[in-house]
């Protein structure tokens, strides 16, 4: 479904650049949006039909790599390391795009957190969905995707080389993190006994979310890119609120009071760092991060 609707917005904004009239065109950043509020309209629709609001997470990695491409297609003068970002950027997009598309076809049923916000949104659901959800959505990940916005605009040489390689190494190490963590997830929801059970196995005995933690390196790594490329310290903005989202908003938060219920949480979550990789603590030793959250 996300590979599809990525292709079909690609194949329109093909159209629509050679066709907009000189006159009034719109910076690639605009049509960004403007792509994207349209995806996340379309995948609106299709949650009123299906009833399932988790639908919007089939088009979140893909739309990165969606602007990423509308973006880089307007570049003034794409070089290397434009070109380089490009390519970290689908890689990403592509692998967690069908990590998410696949978690949601193998769920059962809309996702607790999206049917709490439906029992509380009462009749007027359709259209708080739309703006909360959706539409808040597409305005997140264009706020994100400020390293693309910049450094796809930049034009003349690369304000630092050595930056660009600093943040496509740190790119490597966020996304081995998060397809590693990724992938033990997808094992163990696979195997019926664990259905109500904590995985503390692993990276997740490090870490309560290294797939969470995965992301934000990783991200940081494209902000870093991205700063070496255009000087523009804007290039940071996008991973700065990844970050505060994970950790503050809907990341971590809400999956913790999703996971507390189960058995040996408690536990869990006093031996183990709630998000950089630590060694397990032992009992009695003070939590280093002075507070809780959890694992997937």
């Amino acid at each position: 479904m996300g590979v599809l609707l990525s292709a079909g917005l690609l194949e329109v904004l093909s159209s629509v650049t050679h066709l907009w009239p000189g006159s009034i065109a719109l910076p690639a950043p605009a049509v960004a949006f403007l792509v994207t509020a349209l995806a996340f309209s379309l995948l609106w629709l299709l949650s009123l039909a299906k009833r399932d609001c988790g639908v919007v997470d089939l088009y979140w990695a893909f739309g990165f790599g969606v602007i990423a491409w509308i973006e880089h297609r307007a570049a003034p003068s794409p070089g290397w390391a434009s070109n380089l970002l490009l390519g970290l950027v689908s890689v990403w997009s592509l692998r967690l795009g069908f990590h998410l598309v696949r978690r949601h076809l193998g769920a059962a049923g809309e996702d607790a957190r999206y049917r709490r916000m439906r029992e509380r949104g009462g009749p007027n659901w359709p259209l708080a969905s739309f703006l909360w959800i959706f539409m808040l959505q597409a305005v997140v990940m264009w706020l994100i995707a400020s390293p693309l916005h910049v450094a796809f605009a930049a034009a003349g040489e690369i304000w630092s080389a050595s930056l660009v390689v600093l943040g496509a190494v740190l790119f490597v190490v966020g996304f081995v993190i998060e397809s590693l963590a990724d992938g033990a997830i997808s094992r163990f929801r696979d195997d019926p006994a664990n259905k109500g059970r904590l995985l503390t196995t692993g990276l997740f005995a490090w870490s309560r979310h290294p797939n969470y933690f995965g992301e934000t390196v990783l991200w940081w790594g494209l902000g870093l890119v991205a700063l070496g490329i255009s000087g523009s310290v804007l290039a940071l903005a996008g991973p700065a609120l990844l970050t505060l989202l994970l950790l503050k908003v809907s990341g971590i938060p809400p999956l913790e009071e999703h996971l507390a219920g189960r058995p040996g949480f408690a536990e869990y979550v006093a031996r183990t760092s709630a998000f950089i990789p630590l060694p397990p603590r032992r009992e009695g030793d003070r939590d280093r991060l002075g507070h809780t959250s959890a694992a997937e």
